[in-house]
């Protein structure tokens, strides 16, 4: 089985053991999510299945959105109200200053990552040198929310929508958030509702999917992978060309139709079958492969 499914990943669970789940659902041996979800979030986990996985790291850069639940008036060493709780203070804090803190957390911003995050440190993720009481230096980033808004507030918590670059953290938001307005703050709850430009409406729950195997339906679901890979341009070369690409042969600027600037490309069959990813180099002058989709 090749493609993509988006699942609705379940609470207390982590991104790891729902492809898992979802691969022995589905019977597929080889199976790799896009882009981790804590594991008390929930929402849309994209799973790349069979050959597709070999596509992960060159997947564009897309937005996320997210909905998550905020209490003020607490902190805690993992940003969330899952950690150890190291304080607790009185809210006195009313909506117009809510918005206004707010307000300062839109458009280009920079972020310090958390010490519970998947990050890598020479090798070790942080999260594990967090459960072993270290805590180290983390690079601020550039991040960009493309919308942020409040709602819900009832003087101690409230609800916000998230649009985002990728590599935002939404508990460092919600931290920052409480830290500006004096009280701390703590997410209590996420649900991701976008990624890799697919929709939590375009999303199956592990009880949905067991469902459509049992009734030979699973196809409904699955997603060709180049769906995934829409925001490069492409090409479509002739069947010699396609046959050599396929192989993993380079093909000559010079032949190919167009005019085509450097970048990655979706490289196309004359009968539109999705060949992979090409990468045109002009100082070369050539296509070469960056990935084939290997056929079952």
């Amino acid at each position: 089985m090749t493609g993509i499914i988006c699942l609705d990943k379940p609470c207390d669970m982590t991104s790891f053991m729902a492809v898992k789940r979802a691969s022995r659902i589905l019977g597929v041996k080889k199976a790799g999510h896009t882009g981790t979800l804590d594991p008390m979030a929930t929402g849309v986990l994209v799973i790349m299945l069979g050959h597709c996985t070999r596509f992960i790291e060159l997947l564009p850069e897309h937005r996320k959105s997210y909905t998550a639940r905020v209490k003020l008036g607490i902190t805690t060493d993992t940003l969330d109200i899952t950690g150890e709780v190291l304080s607790e203070s009185e809210v006195d804090v009313t909506l117009e200053q809510l918005l206004s803190v707010a307000e300062n957390y839109k458009g280009e911003i920079m972020q310090t990552p958390p010490m519970y995050s998947a990050l890598k440190k020479e090798g070790e993720r942080l999260y594990d040198l967090a459960r072993k009481g270290i805590e180290i230096e983390r690079e601020s980033r550039k991040i960009t929310i493309e919308n942020l808004k409040i709602y819900d507030f009832n003087g101690t918590e409230f609800s916000m929508d998230v649009t985002c670059s990728a590599g935002t953290y939404i508990r460092s938001l919600c931290d920052d958030i409480g830290r500006e307005l004096g009280c701390g703050a703590v997410m209590t709850s996420l649900r991701r509702t976008e990624a890799n430009g697919f929709s939590i409406e375009k999303s199956v729950t592990l009880e949905e999917l067991e469902k459509l195997v049992s009734e030979n339906r699973v196809d409904e679901v699955i997603t060709p992978v180049e769906t995934a890979l829409m925001s490069y341009p492409e090409i479509c070369v002739s069947k010699p060309q396609a046959n050599r690409f396929q192989n993993g042969g380079t093909l000559g600027y010079e032949r190919l139709h167009g005019d085509f600037p450097v970048g990655i490309y979706r490289v196309y069959s004359p009968d539109r079958e999705f060949l992979g990813l090409g990468e045109i180099h002009t100082e070369k002058g050539d296509l070469t492969v960056r990935r084939v989709l290997v056929k079952e």
